[in-house]
């Protein structure tokens, strides 16, 4: 009976064995299945997760919260201000009656509260404001102590300067247009993501492709070697042949080798860039459907200035250049502040009293700057300024005019890729049947040239490079015509994003 149990046991545990290294062969074979990734997912993931999505989120996101903080200046600020308390006990010099000065022992506790609201005037540069508040004062006596409040129930007061360079005035004009330009970059950076994404893919995809044609040509070099070396044992070929299809036959191997640490290391950077954590095999499906279309200069060029940064920013550069103008003409000349109050003020000796019978209370004071000698340093200082204007207005104009050529280059560019890729597939497709004819006819005796299949091997080899060079090349000055123009060109609409989701 024991021994039926102890033989129980052992089956028992060989079978638990089984199926544990059962499980685990699946699940290493499940790990290991190729993912397929088109040229559109490989692009979405990059947008998503690689480092320089990544780097652009953030940075618009700055330029996102410091416009919110610039709209925020021009709102009304609620303030308190308050001082619970502020006690004093010191030594001062009184002035009696008399005239006569004696240092007092003082002793006194003061409170005060305010409440403020304050609204910038972006227009003319000034400051509004609208106050209330509560001060008390305990003054305490060698033999009594007395307390006292002062009220101010409404001040109303402006602050204003005169014949000075506003900068908010500049502000509410050029912070809109550099937020603007900044959600612009934002997607021209988004779609350079794309660009550089779409490298990472077509370079992996070489390498795919390089990798394939090697292992292939390995195979039918050692085809051909088996075959040829029967054909020197009957004496139908040359040893040199023989010795060239072995030569051939070691190149096609080493260039296995090196094809797959190349492939390897293309790997490695395409899913460091996306920041592909899996081990899964990777296989890259060729973007070889396509519905072409030809795209008008004119309508490039003219969506290029509506929708990309580059228009925005000669705008942007001529309002500063503009706004410096502007303030070297106001600044060292004639000035004046104006400060205007009003309000309603009390005093006694207990709160409610204080509230009662309030007596007006008017400030005004006007404050002018008038200077006498400079010495010409505002003359000069204005002198620089229309210089600096006059370059920034020659260099937008300079910019202005290359930003069209290149526009007007790639638009050509990308409208002739059509005629290259059907060019680059026709010789790819008539590469390969030369080959297989070459290789066919060498099989079967009819060729005996190892030169001629040899060139017909490299034709072939470099025409189905050269059809995947032409394909990435077209890819890549679509999305390069994207980038400078900020247009789907394909579903006819700008591009854009969703601002709420990426604050998210």
């Amino acid at each position: 009976m024991i021994t039926i149990m102890e033989n129980f046991k052992t089956q028992g545990l060989s079978a638990f064995l089984m199926l544990l290294c059962y499980i685990g062969l699946n699940t290493s074979v499940l790990a290991q299945q190729p993912r397929n990734y088109t040229l559109s997912e490989v692009i979405k993931i990059a947008q998503d997760q690689s480092p320089d999505a990544l780097i652009a989120k953030h940075r618009f996101r700055r330029s996102y919260w410091s416009f919110r903080t610039f709209k925020a200046t021009y709102l009304p600020g609620l303030k308190l201000n308050a001082t619970l308390p502020n006690i004093n006990r010191s030594i001062n010099e009184v002035q009696g009656q008399d005239g006569t000065s004696v240092y007092t022992p003082q002793s006194f506790t003061n409170y005060s509260v305010d409440l403020s609201i304050n609204q910038k005037i972006g227009f003319t540069g000034g400051e509004v404001f609208i106050s209330s508040g509560i001060k008390r004062l305990d003054n305490f006596l060698a033999d009594t102590s007395t307390t006292s409040y002062l009220t101010n129930m409404i001040n109303i007061g402006i602050s204003q300067p005169i014949f000075k360079y506003n900068p908010y005035k500049w502000d509410k004009i050029i912070e809109p247009i550099k937020y603007d330009e900044a959600r612009r970059t934002y997607i021209e950076t988004n779609e350079n993501v794309a660009i550089t994404a779409l490298d990472r893919f077509f370079t992996l995809l070489l390498a795919q492709v390089e990798l394939e044609i090697a292992k292939k040509n390995e195979a039918n070099y050692d085809t051909l070697y088996r075959i040829a070396k029967g054909r020197y044992t009957l004496g139908k070929i040359a040893e040199n042949d023989l010795l060239q299809l072995e030569l051939n036959l070691l190149r096609a191997q080493s260039s296995v080798e090196l094809s797959q640490l190349d492939y390897e290391n293309k790997l490695f950077t395409f899913k460091s860039y996306l920041r592909i954590k899996s081990n899964d095999d990777i296989i890259l499906i060729p973007p070889t459907e396509m519905g072409h279309f030809n795209v008008p200069v004119q309508t490039a060029i003219d969506q290029a200035k509506t929708n990309t940064s580059s228009g925005l920013a000669f705008q942007r550069r001529i309002l500063e250049a503009e706004s410096q103008l502007n303030q070297a003409k106001m600044d060292g000349r004639f000035d004046a502040d104006l400060f205007a109050m009003f309000g309603l003020t009390q005093s006694s000796d207990n709160i409610p009293k204080s509230y009662q019978n309030p007596l007006d209370e008017e400030r005004v004071t006007l404050g002018i700057t008038i200077p006498i000698l400079d010495w010409g340093k505002a003359r000069g200082n204005i002198k620089m300024a229309e210089s600096n204007m006059d370059l920034v207005q020659t260099a937008v104009d300079q910019d202005k005019i290359d930003f069209e050529q290149n526009i007007f280059i790639e638009v050509m560019q990308f409208n002739m890729q059509e005629r290259q890729l059907m060019i680059a597939a026709k010789s790819d497709t008539v590469a390969q049947k030369r080959f297989d004819i070459t290789q066919k006819r060498y099989m079967i005796g009819k060729v005996n040239d190892v030169l001629e299949l040899n060139n017909a091997q490299i034709d072939n080899d470099n025409a189905r490079k050269g059809f995947y060079s032409s394909l990435m090349t077209y890819w890549k000055s679509y999305y390069n015509l994207r980038k400078l123009t900020l247009f789907d060109f394909e579903h006819n609409l700008p591009i854009q994003f969703d601002v709420e989701e990426l604050l998210k």
